[in-house]
C-alpha cells in the first residue's frame, strides 16, 4: 500500500500524517510513502489550471500504477480516483472503518461528545457519509449539526477561495463553526486536513479523524 499523504498533512498539518502512520503500524499494515511526493493536481484542476493539472497527473500517473493508494486527504482522495485513470484508492476513513470491523484495531470507548464536518470532496462529491461516522462512534457519541452530509456547509477554503478571497473563507469557517458550537461539543472532528486547517479556531478544538483516534482512542501502538 502507498500512502499518499497529500501536501497539506505533508508540509502544514504534519501531525494527521503522523497520526496516520501510527496507526498504520498499530493494525499491522504494511505500507510506503514517497519521499519525493508531488502535489495530486487538485488545487490545479479547481482553479482551472487545467494543462498544468494534466501534466501532473501524467507524471504522478507512471508512479502510482499497480499500487494501492492511501489517502489522507479529501480532494486527494476525489482527484486520484475520479480525474485519473484506473486508480485503486481508499480514504483513511474508509480503511479504519474496515481495520476495526475486522478487529484489527480496537478502541476504547470513551463518554466524549463530538461532532463531525462533511468536507465537500469527500461527502457531496464521493458520498463517503458513512465511514467517518461509524469510526467516530467507536470512541465517542457522535452529535450532529443541522447541516450534515448532502447537505453538509462547506469549510471556506475549497476552489481556491482560501487563498484569493481569504476574507469570505473566513466567514464561511465561521459559520460552520458556530453550527459546531451549537451541538454542545467542546470536539470537532473532519477527515480533509484542509477543512481542518481552514476551521481552526480559539474556542473549539479541531482534530482530524486519525488525530482524534490517536488522542482518545488508547491506540496501543502494537506492531
Amino acid at each position: 500500500m502507498l500512502y499518499f499523504r497529500g501536501c497539506t498533512a505533508r508540509e502544514r498539518q504534519t501531525s494527521i500524517q503522523d497520526a496516520t502512520e501510527m496507526l498504520l503500524k498499530s493494525a499491522g499494515i504494511d505500507y510506503h510513502i514517497l519521499e519525493d511526493e508531488k502535489c495530486c493536481g487538485s488545487v490545479l484542476l479547481r482553479t482551472g489550471f487545467d494543462k498544468e493539472a494534466q501534466e501532473q497527473i501524467q507524471k504522478n500517473s507512471e508512479v502510482f500504477k499497480d499500487e494501492l493508494i492511501l489517502t489522507s486527504c479529501a480532494g486527494c482522495y476525489k482527484t486520484l480516483k475520479e480525474d485519473y485513470d484506473g486508480l485503486d484508492v481508499v480514504h483513511i476513513s474508509q480503511l479504519l472503518d474496515e481495520l476495526i470491523k475486522d478487529e484489527k484495531l480496537d478502541f476504547d470507548k470513551t463518554d466524549l461528545d463530538v461532532t463531525y464536518h462533511d468536507s465537500c470532496h469527500l461527502g457531496r462529491h464521493c458520498e463517503v457519509f458513512d465511514e467517518p461516522r461509524e469510526v467516530i462512534k467507536t470512541v465517542a457519541n457522535l452529535v450532529e449539526m443541522e447541516n450534515v452530509r448532502e447537505d453538509s456547509l462547506c469549510c471556506g477554503a475549497g476552489g481556491g477561495v482560501k487563498s484569493a478571497y481569504p476574507e469570505i473563507a473566513g466567514q464561511i469557517a465561521e459559520s460552520r463553526l458556530l453550527q459546531a458550537i451549537e451541538t454542545g461539543c467542546e470536539t470537532l472532528v473532519t477527515s480533509c486536513p484542509f477543512c481542518k486547517l481552514n476551521l481552526e479556531n480559539d474556542d473549539l478544538e479541531v482534530l482530524d479523524l486519525t488525530e482524534f483516534l490517536v488522542k482518545y482512542g488508547g491506540v496501543d501502538g502494537q506492531e
